[in-house]
């Protein structure tokens, strides 16, 4: 069976978001002939939300490592607070021991702290071992990016860094797994890379962690079954470029409530886990949009993370789920399939050339609302109201199983060590 070291610094209990590629994908990779290896950073190293029930979802037999990291007192004058840049020595150190020890075959990134990156060409020079890279989001924003970047002196030192280290990390890297075709492009573009470089792998559907949360009777504490009201559901970021399509859904709101308040007064729309790290007196940006449109005393939204499961559970005791998209067409919710597994209506608002609109379309599992580039949210918010608010109550949607089949963690997994195999055979 060939090995394959996975950096992936976000590790259980930790929950970011990009640790969820590697995680999905264990129970599958022996299938395929293929064991991980998983080197992470100590999650006493890390901050976030931890959830020490995530870490009952891998298996004893995994072989896993963890990393150190330099304390904050000494990174913080220089602004490099983030777990990649303090834990990079370590990293590099713990990891020649495993690939001295175990002998991998490849070596996988799968992270969003990309200064870790930049250990796939150093590994590469002293072991001779080829490395993929997984890009989750772009490393170097293009400059739609970069408007919505984050300012400030510490914050330029960053994009600065990011833009000496990529072309060093990306110009070596034998093959680069992408969530979204438009980054591939992106890439392809700045380093003159042929298409054969690239693999564009969408984050697989959790059944199982649907299964744990039945057999494990996970409990959510974000709002009461009992308490005579409705309650709708999205979990996941916010941010400025939810705008346009959270607009639109509270101008549909409202103007449904006009019509029927009787029928929609008693509903709570929750926005969860808005923020990734957010302060005890964090701005709540969802709720304040909410209250321009009308509709505040409806909404409800709760920055501070919850556990992944306890997510998951949120979306299973909802009556219907909701996905806000960004303006930006390249942005691939992953989110799009846990809230396919809940079986619950779903209302979906993307930018039309979004990769989710393909899979809601094949799939049928969910009712879509698109928009284009210069569209307003109230042209929008006509088309939720015709599609959405005017049919209400829906029933659970006629999801094409067969077709989503494609999109599940064992596929996409099986898709995942196809691509390791080629660059070990190249």
């Amino acid at each position: 069976m060939k090995r394959v070291l996975i950096v992936t610094p976000h590790w259980p209990p930790l929950t970011f978001p990009d640790m969820h590629r590697a995680r999905t994908a264990l129970p599958y990779m022996s299938e395929f002939g293929w064991k991980p290896l998983i080197l992470s950073i100590d999650p006493a190293e890390m901050e976030g939300f931890q959830d020490p029930t995530l870490v009952q979802t891998i298996s004893a037999e995994t072989a896993q490592w963890k990393a150190g990291a330099i304390s904050k007192v000494w990174t913080a004058m220089l602004g490099l607070n983030q777990g990649g840049w303090r834990s990079l020595w370590h990293l590099y150190r713990l990891g020649g021991l495993i690939i001295e020890k175990e002998k991998p075959d490849v070596i996988f990134f799968s992270t969003s702290l990309f200064p870790v990156m930049i250990l796939g060409p150093m590994w590469k020079k002293k072991y001779g071992v080829p490395y993929i890279l997984d890009f989750q989001d772009p490393w170097v924003p293009d400059r739609r990016g970069l408007e919505l970047a984050a300012t400030g002196m510490k914050a330029r030192l960053s994009r600065a860094l990011d833009r000496v280290m990529e072309p060093y990390a990306v110009k070596q890297a034998s093959h680069i797994i992408s969530v979204s075709p438009a980054y591939s492009e992106m890439l392809s573009s700045r380093y003159a890379l042929g298409p054969d470089h690239f693999t564009t792998l969408p984050f697989g559907a959790p059944e199982s962690d649907f299964k744990f949360v039945a057999d494990h009777a996970i409990v959510q504490n974000v709002f009461r079954l009992d308490d005579g009201l409705r309650h709708w559901v999205y979990t996941g970021r916010g941010g400025k470029d939810l705008t346009l399509s959270l607009r639109a859904i509270f101008l549909a709101l409202d103007k449904a409530r006009r019509q029927a308040p009787n029928k929609w007064n008693h509903l709570r729309l929750h926005f969860i886990g808005t923020q990734y790290a957010p302060s005890p007196n964090a701005p709540k940006a969802i709720e304040q949009l909410a209250i321009a449109c009308g509709v505040g005393d409806l909404v409800l939204e709760k920055t501070e993370r919850i556990g992944y499961l306890e997510s998951l559970r949120c979306m299973l005791d909802a009556e219907a789920l909701v996905i806000p998209g960004s303006e930006d067409p390249s942005y691939t919710a992953s989110k799009i399939y846990p809230c396919i597994l809940a079986r619950k209506p779903l209302l979906a608002i993307f930018h039309e050339r979004s990769s989710v609109c393909d899979v809601l379309r094949k799939t049928g599992a969910g009712e879509l609302v698109t928009f284009s580039d210069r569209e307003s949210s109230e042209a929008v918010s006509t088309r939720i109201t015709q599609n959405w608010f005017d049919h209400w109550p829906l029933g659970s949607p006629s999801t094409d199983w067969n077709a989503f089949s494609a999109y599940t963690a064992r596929e996409m997994t099986q898709k995942m060590c196809q691509a390791f195999q080629c660059r070990i055979a190249s």
